[in-house]
C-alpha cells in the first residue's frame, strides 16, 4: 500500500467503532429497497453455513465492515481485489443472493457512498458460487450468526 493507502486505513480504524453511529445518521438516505444485481437463490441442498465456508476458504470472502444493511440481509461480505475494489456480495433470509463489484468504502469513502463505479459482475459471482447458486427460485429460511464484528481485524488482499 502506498502512503495515502496506509493513511486511509489508519481513519477507518477510527472510523469504525462509531461507523455503526454514523450509519444511523445516514440511514434516512439510503435506499429501502434491496439493492441491484440479483444473481440468484441458496441452491437447493445447500447450506448457509456451505455457503461461507466455501466463500471464505476458497475465494477469500469475508466480513465487509461498512456496508448499508438491507432489509432481511442475513451476509454481507466483501472480496477485496486491492485496496480500492471490491466485489461485494449480501445474503438474504430467503435465499437470495446479490452482488456487485464496487469502490471499497476505504479507498473511496464518497464514491462508495453514492455507489458510483458499482459494476454488474455475474460471471464472477457465478464462478465464486459455483453449485451453491441456482437461478430458479428457491426460497429459504436463512439467520445471521450472532457474533459481533471485529474492529481489530486485518484488512487483507487476498488473490486465489
Amino acid at each position: 500500500m502506498n502512503p495515502v493507502q496506509k493513511f486511509k486505513q489508519k481513519m477507518w480504524r477510527i472510523i469504525y467503532p462509531i461507523f455503526p453511529k454514523l450509519e444511523k445518521v445516514f440511514l434516512p438516505f439510503h435506499e429501502k429497497t434491496r439493492q441491484r444485481y440479483h444473481l440468484g437463490w441458496l441452491a437447493p441442498g445447500k447450506t448457509f453455513a456451505g455457503l461461507k465456508k466455501h466463500l471464505s476458504e476458497k475465494w477469500g470472502f469475508g466480513n465487509h465492515f461498512v456496508a448499508w444493511e438491507d432489509d432481511s440481509q442475513v451476509l454481507s461480505w466483501r472480496r477485496l481485489e486491492n485496496f480500492n475494489q471490491q466485489y461485494h456480495l449480501r445474503v438474504f433470509s430467503d435465499g437470495e443472493l446479490r452482488g456487485h463489484f464496487e469502490f471499497t468504502p476505504e479507498g473511496h469513502p464518497l464514491e462508495h457512498f453514492e455507489e458510483k463505479g458499482e459494476e454488474d459482475r455475474t460471471a464472477d459471482f457465478m464462478k465464486f458460487l459455483g453449485d451453491f447458486v441456482t437461478t430458479k427460485k428457491h426460497i429459504s429460511h436463512l439467520v445471521r450468526d450472532p457474533h459481533p464484528q471485529d474492529p481489530d481485524s486485518e484488512i487483507t488482499y487476498k488473490q486465489p
